[in-house]
């Protein structure tokens, strides 16, 4: 039976742990050393997975078509604009279609409901890349990068900074699954899905909103913000600079956390908005850690998903 990856509740926290626990391997290169060698490290060789990309991309699409290749596997570029679908086929006959070729595909979407309703016509895995309501990839970087900075996951305390937006969901899905303490400070107009939130606080996840960030900084293990301005939220740029010009990740705001903090970005950053170039340069910042874990975690959830 096919398994999707549409959101991080996804997968139990048993496979959580064994993706991040696989990803360590992977990354660490114990494979290489492994008697069967192509068995070992190319588990997708013959396979193609595809990758739908509605939205610019550099870490997604290099990190995927990276991993792709490395595990054996083709990666085949699949653009909206070339595609019937750019001529008015619909989602569901192409789903049906690319199952019939491919062994999985990524897709980095606008709506969320598009990437549902893919899935539910597909007969392969379907991997969110990115939407705007979740970006579930992104935060396995992350957790796998909290564990090796801080050796687990539990009780430590990740303070969000900014627009709750598609990552701050994501993060709020882990702190349910993975016992992180998180605060969230973000402005009230732009706090983060009010389902997603209450449907973690009703499981008991450790997870408060904040309008302060000062606040939400305090005793804090991890620091974390992301753009302010999302893929198609440009023609809001200038309002949502001032209402989130608070919102700044600065030497200041890192010095309300504990000294041995880290400072994480999912990137691209805008640098001088929701962080300071001196926080991103520091020794604290993890910022291209995250963007190398990406290559790691998203093997290892290929190789769960694909490789049975």
């Amino acid at each position: 039976m096919k398994k999707d990856f549409l959101t991080l509740r996804d997968l139990s926290v048993e496979e959580i742990n064994a993706v991040l626990d696989r990803a360590s391997e992977l990354k660490s290169g114990k494979d290489v050393s492994a008697r069967d060698r192509v068995v070992s490290t190319c588990p997708l060789i013959g396979k193609s997975i595809g990758l739908f990309f509605e939205k610019a991309s550099t870490r997604t699409r290099i990190s995927f078509q990276t991993g792709i290749y490395q595990l054996g596997a083709q990666a085949v570029d699949i653009s909206p604009g070339e595609s019937q679908l750019g001529r008015g086929e619909t989602i569901e006959d192409t789903a049906k279609v690319l199952s019939r070729y491919l062994h999985g595909i990524v897709i980095r979407t606008f709506a969320h409901d598009t990437i549902v309703k893919f899935a539910k016509n597909a007969s392969i895995p379907v991997i969110n890349g990115l939407t705007d309501l979740h970006h579930p990839c992104q935060v396995l970087a992350d957790l796998l990068t909290i564990k090796e900075k801080k050796g687990g996951l539990k009780d430590i305390r990740l303070a969000y900074i900014g627009d709750g937006n598609n990552v701050a969901n994501s993060l709020i899905e882990a702190s349910a699954l993975t016992e992180i303490d998180l605060v969230l400070a973000c402005p009230k107009d732009h706090a983060p899905d009010a389902g997603i939130y209450e449907t973690a606080r009703s499981e008991g996840a450790k997870v408060k909103l904040l309008i302060d960030p000062e606040e939400a900084v305090k005793g804090a293990d991890a620091l974390y913000t992301d753009v302010w301005v999302s893929m198609g939220q440009e023609k809001e740029h200038e309002k949502k600079k001032q209402t989130l010009k608070g919102y700044q990740i600065n030497k200041g705001l890192v010095s309300l956390a504990k000294a041995d903090a880290i400072v994480m970005h999912c990137l691209p950053a805008h640098r001088g908005e929701e962080i300071t170039n001196d926080v991103m340069d520091s020794p604290q910042s993890v910022v291209f850690d995250q963007a190398e874990n990406r290559l790691h975690t998203q093997k290892a959830l290929l190789e769960m998903l694909i490789s049975s």
